[in-house]
């Protein structure tokens, strides 16, 4: 088998099988671009719904990071997994997102009422594509979500092998050399045209 239909092949077969992270990331992108379009009864588009409310009485020490907070509290509440926590030191706070494509949910932690509040985001279809593009990468300890960092680290390669195979096999066919010289002149210019202007 010759290289160039190694390239033609790699070049068809990948396509086909990123093409659901391809989809997710135009669609996600599409609707950063047209926000307007998915707003239009008005923000908040977040929408909660509560849960259960429990009293929660965890000892916690007085030099305790609310992370060690965080996570003792995901996994006193069986909801162990990615999130993030903020802490509200005014208000005596604290709030954690418990992040999940299907179902997030935001956890209230009220020391001083010893109290929980845990609400459940409402799925719309915005949030679930706006959640996959927006992951953080390796910086989490669960197994599947370093996976998922990996997956996309492969769509990226993916993206750019498919630019420099497509340049591979524009050159390579003759008969397409004049209008892929032009094609290929126009898009750098009018992309380097955006980046000036801007």
């Amino acid at each position: 088998m010759s290289f160039s239909v190694v390239v033609r092949r790699t070049h068809l077969y990948l396509a086909l099988f990123l093409a659901p992270w391809i989809l997710m990331c135009a669609l996600a992108v599409f609707r950063v671009n047209h926000r307007d379009l998915f707003m239009s009864g008005g923000p908040p588009f977040v929408k909660f719904a509560k849960e259960k409310e429990q009293d929660y009485s965890a000892a916690f020490s007085e030099d305790a990071e609310p992370w060690m907070i965080a996570e003792q509290i995901l996994a006193d509440l069986g909801l162990e997994g990615t999130y993030s926590v903020r802490h509200n030191e005014q208000k005596g706070i604290y709030n954690i997102f418990r992040r999940d494509p299907i179902t997030p949910r935001r956890i209230t932690y009220t020391p001083a009422e010893e109290k929980l509040v845990v609400e459940r985001r409402l799925f719309t279809t915005v949030n679930f594509l706006q959640s996959l593009h927006h992951r953080n990468g390796y910086r989490q300890e669960q197994f599947m979500d370093d996976t998922w960092a990996f997956s996309v680290d492969v769509a990226i390669v993916g993206m750019v092998f498919w630019a420099l195979s497509g340049w591979w096999m524009w050159w390579e066919l003759k008969v397409t050399r004049r209008w892929g010289l032009v094609s290929l002149l126009v898009g750098f210019g009018l992309f380097g045209s955006f980046i000036i202007a801007i």
